[in-house]
This record gives structure tokens, C-alpha cells and sequence, in this order.
């Protein structure tokens, strides 16, 4: 693999291009821009995110779902036969807020102490911006890319993707070679992550007198043996590498009818945790199965309500690889750009699900995730990225973009000689 550089070898790297004012000011026009799902308000972004991509020379577009959602989708390069294709796929919604729990407006994007706070500063309009500062960075650089650049700035990943990436792909209008999705990470490059299967159980008990509850049966008292049975259970003997056991967590109770009631019913919400390899019918039954061990004398009825499947990139995998050479070269210096990252820190997983998973599962695309800021503060109150995240994030999709070309070149080449090894020819 050769690294990424520019096309005069006497000029500097393309990340020493990346102006930290400059990806901090994108970020924070994007956080303040509200676009919270539920209810779904992607469009208020797409002028911002139109104009900043057709300054810099792209041909953008918006494609709208059947349910009205916008997506923004953006190419910088000719498009040409042959000619390789990097994927910068992110979302452009965010996720609601309860203003009381804020010290500050959530949507002013507030810069204080080196941190941009906000709704969407880690979960990903931080993201967004640092890679849009990487394709800056390049043009800056005078470099000559030598590969498409693509992004799709998408609608609805917050609610599970189905007006969004889901919609594109359906659409036919994902194609690419490779992806990153710079969704918050720490500044690690992720290569797994788990998927989510939810359900609604039914639990359904005998009414009687509160005032002597042995005479019926509890369905509070049966969806309480349900909860202990699942919460925290472990379904797994053998854990992922990186993404440890599934996790079942009893989200949501309600039940009853009366405090002088013994409840004739009760409904539990259950958020269960898959592993890449399994499938909705194999969570569906492991459910099953440890409640039947568990609390074999009640009735209940487990109504499932939402899938999305998990998904890796295999290690070893060039790919993977290539950003994670970039995001160590990237680096001013040699030391650590985050929290606990460090030249040997590895490829992680993540608990999380992302829009990655319709790139690995269903095109089979080499997909990471990498960006800046941390899960942690996703999704919260006072939600923060670091502005020197943000800097580091883009100097590594910079030296990605104008490496990506070579990458590719070199896949190629190696893939050409394996064929001649297998058939012999010359």
C-alpha cells in the first residue's frame, strides 16, 4: 500500500492543509441547524450542505424518499469508467432533546473550554464537517485526486435508516469501492458493530382482589421473572472479539390496572443486542428459549418489532488497514490523538449500529467507521466534540481521499497477479 501524498512530492501532505477554524465554523453551522428525528427535519440542512458542497466544486443533488425525506448527495470527480470511487456516507439527523436537562441552548453550537457543544456535535454533524474539511484540505493542496469522492449526507439513521441510506440502496444509487462512515469512534477505525432486535412481550396473568393476590396471578409479578431471566443475560458462550456477548436490555414496563388489582396483564419492551451471523429468527428463538428455561409456568406472547442486523468487515482486510495507516500518518506527531489511542490500539467494535451495515450486508462495499468524538457523549445532555477531534478526523480523511486512488491502484494490481498465479498466465 503507498501512502497517501500530493502530486508534487516537494509540497506538504495534504492534512497539514486541514485549518482547524475552518472544520470547527462548518461544524458549528451544522449544529445549528435542527434537525431532530422524530419528527424528521433533514431538509432545513440541505441548502447549508448543498453550498458547502458546491463551493468546493461538486455536483450535487437531493434525492427525496417516498416519505419526503431528503438526502444530499455529492461527487467530486468526473465520474469516468474505471475510475475508483471513496464513499463518505453520514446522517444528517439528529436525535430529540429535552431542554431542561441542557446548561446550554442545544442547537446555538457553542464553542467553550475546546469543545463544540451541541445537539449532533459528536453524533455526526461533527463528522460531517471534518470530512468535508478533508476534501477542502485536498483542493487546497493542489493535489490531483486521483479517485471520485462521494458523499451522501442522509436522512433517517436515528429511527433505523428506511428514509435514508436504506432508500439509496434500494434506489441502486450506492456505488463505490470502499467506505467511511464518520460516525463518533474516539478516533479509532471501527470494523464491527452490533445490531438491534426489539420486541414487545405480552405477559397475561389472572384478575383478582388486591387484597389477597394469591387468589390470581400477577402478570407484574411474571413479566419481573421475564425481566431477571433477560436483563444483562448472556446469550453467547463464545463472545465476538470485538463486540463481546449480545445484551438484552427490558426497556419499558407497563401493567396493571388498579393498586387494589392484581394485574391481569403486562407488557414489557426488550432491546436485544445481535452479533454479526444472526439473523431475527435466531433471536427470535434464543428469547424464547431463556425465558422457557427461566419462567416455564407463564403465559406470554414475544411480538417482535424491529430488526437491523449487525455487521463486520473481516479482519485482516486491506482496507481497514488503509485507514488505519492513514490515521496514524495523518498525525502531526507520533503521539496519541485521543483518549487511550495509540500506534497498537487495534481495530474496535462498537455497540452502536450505524448505516454501515446496509454498505457491508447488502453491497458488500469495505466499510469503516471512523470520526471524531465518543459515543459517551452522543444522544446526552450537553452533547460535545473536541475541536482538536475534529482537526484530527479531518487530517485523516484528507490523507485518505488523495491515498484512496493508490490504494485502489495496488488492490488491483494485486488482485491481476493472483489471477496470473492461479492461471498461469503471463
Amino acid at each position: 500500500m503507498r501512502p497517501a501524498r500530493a502530486a508534487d512530492p516537494n509540497r506538504p501532505s495534504v492534512e497539514t492543509f486541514v485549518r482547524a477554524d475552518r472544520v470547527c465554523e462548518t461544524a458549528a453551522e451544522l449544529v445549528r441547524i435542527d434537525t431532530r428525528n422524530p419528527p424528521g427535519r433533514e431538509s432545513a440542512a440541505v441548502p447549508a450542505l448543498s453550498n458547502l458542497l458546491n463551493a468546493l466544486g461538486c455536483d450535487t443533488d437531493v434525492f427525496t424518499s417516498r416519505s419526503g425525506r431528503p438526502s444530499v448527495i455529492a461527487r467530486y470527480g468526473r465520474g469516468a469508467p474505471g475510475r475508483p470511487t471513496l464513499l463518505i456516507n453520514g446522517h444528517v439527523d439528529v436525535v430529540p432533546v429535552v431542554e431542561s436537562d441542557w446548561t446550554v441552548p442545544p442547537f446555538d453550537g457553542l464553542v467553550r473550554d475546546g469543545r463544540l457543544i451541541g445537539r449532533g456535535a459528536a453524533d455526526m454533524k461533527g463528522g460531517i464537517a471534518a470530512a468535508i474539511e478533508g476534501l477542502r484540505a485536498c483542493i487546497d493542496s493542489g493535489v490531483e485526486l486521483g479517485a471520485d469522492i462521494v458523499f451522501h449526507l442522509v436522512a433517517d439513521e436515528e429511527t433505523g435508516g428506511d428514509h435514508g441510506t436504506a432508500e439509496l440502496v434500494a434506489a441502486g444509487l450506492v456505488r463505490a469501492d470502499a467506505c467511511i462512515v464518520p460516525e463518533p469512534t474516539e478516533l479509532r477505525v471501527a470494523v464491527a458493530e452490533r445490531g438491534s432486535w426489539q420486541a414487545r412481550i405480552e405477559v397475561f396473568g389472572t384478575a383478582g382482589h388486591g387484597g389477597d393476590p394469591g387468589r390470581g396471578r400477577s402478570a407484574v409479578a411474571d413479566a419481573a421473572r421475564i425481566t431477571t431471566a433477560l436483563h444483562l443475560a448472556r446469550f453467547h458462550a463464545r463472545p465476538h472479539p470485538l463486540l463481546g456477548s449480545p445484551t438484552c436490555n427490558v426497556a419499558m414496563v407497563r401493567g396493571g390496572v388498579a393498586a387494589n388489582v392484581i394485574a391481569p396483564s403486562c407488557e414489557l419492551t426488550i432491546d436485544r443486542r445481535t452479533l454479526p451471523g444472526e439473523s431475527a429468527e435466531d433471536v427470535h428463538a434464543s428469547i424464547l428459549a431463556m425465558i422457557d428455561a427461566s419462567c416455564p409456568d407463564v403465559d406470554y406472547r414475544v411480538v417482535p418489532t424491529f430488526f437491523c442486523e449487525a455487521s463486520e468487515l473481516p479482519l485482516p482486510h486491506p482496507f481497514a488497514d488503509f485507514v488505519d495507516a492513514c490515521r496514524l500518518d495523518a498525525r502531526p506527531d507520533r503521539d496519541p490523538v485521543g483518549p487511550g489511542v495509540g500506534p497498537d490500539q487495534g481495530f474496535v467494535g462498537l455497540y452502536l449500529g450505524s448505516d454501515a451495515r446496509f454498505l457491508r450486508n447488502d453491497l458488500r462495499i469495505p466499510t469503516v467507521v471512523h470520526g471524531p468524538g465518543s459515543i459517551r457523549q452522543a444522544h446526552g445532555a450537553d452533547e460535545w466534540v473536541a475541536l482538536d477531534d475534529l482537526t484530527a478526523a479531518a487530517r485523516t480523511l484528507a490523507r485518505a481521499m488523495a491515498g484512496f486512488a493508490d490504494f485502489a491502484a495496488d488492490g488491483a494490481a494485486a488482485d491481476r497477479n493472483q489471477s496470473r498465479q492461479t492461471t498461469g498466465k503471463m
